[in-house]
């Protein structure tokens, strides 16, 4: 649909909306990712196994993922986006307030749940609407500014966490004698509530690039479109989701690594730990969006993923690092190959599908990743930890479960290169 007014979109005309989709993004990824913190603190207070934490840390995740992440994405190419977004957000505002309050295993798993309801949806749906707010040549930096958001959100998941479980284990038993870990929730779930109410005044952007004849095509014809990519998209998508794999058992348990390997205390790594995660955050995705806008002007877009591939294979080795500084350094590394990744395929599905399948595109994406990193990947490295002796072993088994689809990961981008668009 061409704008009225006859200017075409770009990120100077756009960026307030830009910045506050990076604000509702980071919002979503901190409600995902703030329980990771202090969940050392839930597993004593409700007695959980490393495995039963695994499964309320993933497969709470991974269903929504699995579930919505499809629907979604064809609502993101049918309904009003705006409107969409802001819906989740109060779904996962809900979700973070549910994990102060959970008594049992049980209630802490819908809690978790519905906290992860915003990488359903709301990563899809800010992606479609930041490829309609500029051209094709500009989607690399409008997908680096969404990154941005994603990194400071999991930066404030333990830097944010990590500081209030630390006040409020010095102060004691708080807002209504809740536990630390608690009422550290509490506080989350009302600024996640503050900061996406500018969703509300923000207007649905006219959407572009359109391919298929009519505004609203059947689903059958869109899912038909996507499968005639197939040979580009599966190993694509394939990478993608090994990334997603080794990110999402990263960003789970190097806190329990950490606390059990080095004694550390949230509030004690909380701080470096969220620096790390913001840092890489940026420079990756300035790397990533200024590598994908140079790649697609060359034809050549997926060539700077393998080389973040091909470093994060010995960077996965972070978990059995002799010391702090080494653990911290790279895991460094490896933070930034995933972020950089991150804004490519970003960038890959916002140029290369058009309008009326990019949102089912993104939300199959998302959806594979629900099952596989987030269903497989926290509750893998804790049965292999038992497999090699017990939860002493935790740190050899994240790194060998890091390392492996870190490997099968660079694989699948050398394939996707080698394929026509």
């Amino acid at each position: 649909m061409p704008r009225l007014d006859g200017l075409a979109p770009t990120i100077r005309r756009n960026w307030p909306t830009l910045l506050v989709l990076a604000v509702v993004v980071a919002m979503a990824f901190l409600s995902v990712g703030s329980f990771s913190a202090v969940q050392e603190a839930a597993k004593a207070e409700l007695r959980l196994s490393d495995v039963m934490l695994g499964t309320i840390q993933g497969v709470s995740a991974a269903v929504p993922l699995v579930l919505l992440s499809a629907p979604a994405g064809a609502a993101v190419d049918r309904v009003n986006r705006m409107h969409l977004l802001l819906g989740m957000s109060v779904i996962w505002t809900m979700g973070t307030l549910g994990t102060a309050f959970a008594g049992s295993a049980a209630m802490l798993f819908v809690a978790r749940m519905l906290a992860s309801i915003g990488i359903a949806g709301a990563l899809t749906a800010a992606i479609s609407i930041a490829a309609d707010l500029c051209g094709q040549s500009e989607r690399g930096r409008a997908m680096l500014i969404l990154t941005l958001g994603k990194s400071a959100g999991q930066a404030a998941a333990f830097s944010a966490t990590g500081a209030l479980f630390g006040f409020f284990q010095i102060a004691g038993p708080s807002l209504g004698e809740l536990s630390a870990w608690r009422a550290s929730h509490v506080i989350l779930a009302i600024a996640a509530a503050v900061l996406t109410l500018p969703l509300l005044m923000l207007r649905e952007p006219a959407r572009q690039e359109t391919q298929i004849e009519g505004t609203r095509p059947p689903f059958g014809v869109v899912l038909r479109s996507l499968w005639a990519r197939r040979s580009f998209i599966l190993p694509l998508f394939a990478g993608g989701v090994a990334v997603a794999m080794a990110d999402t058992a990263a960003a789970i348990w190097a806190a329990p690594v950490l606390g059990r390997a080095f004694n550390l205390t949230p509030d004690q790594f909380g701080g470096w730990m969220g620096a790390i995660m913001l840092v890489t955050g940026i420079v990756g995705a300035v790397t990533g969006g200024l590598a994908a806008d140079w790649g697609q002007k060359r034809g050549r877009i997926l060539f700077p993923a393998i080389l973040a591939a091909g470093l994060s294979v010995p960077a996965a080795l972070f978990p059995v690092m002799g010391s702090v500084t080494g653990f911290a350094v790279v895991l460094a590394l490896f933070a930034f190959s995933g972020y950089v990744i991150g804004v490519i395929i970003a960038a890959v599905l916002a140029v290369t599908l058009p309008n009326e399948m990019r949102g089912l595109g993104i939300g199959i994406f998302l959806a594979l990743a629900g099952l596989v990193a987030f269903g497989l990947a926290p509750p893998l490295v804790g049965w292999i930890a038992t497999l090699l002796g017990g939860e002493a072993h935790l740190p050899a088994a994240l790194a060998l479960v890091a390392t492996t689809v870190s490997a099968f990961s660079l694989v699948c981008f050398i394939i996707a290169a080698r394929r026509p668009i």
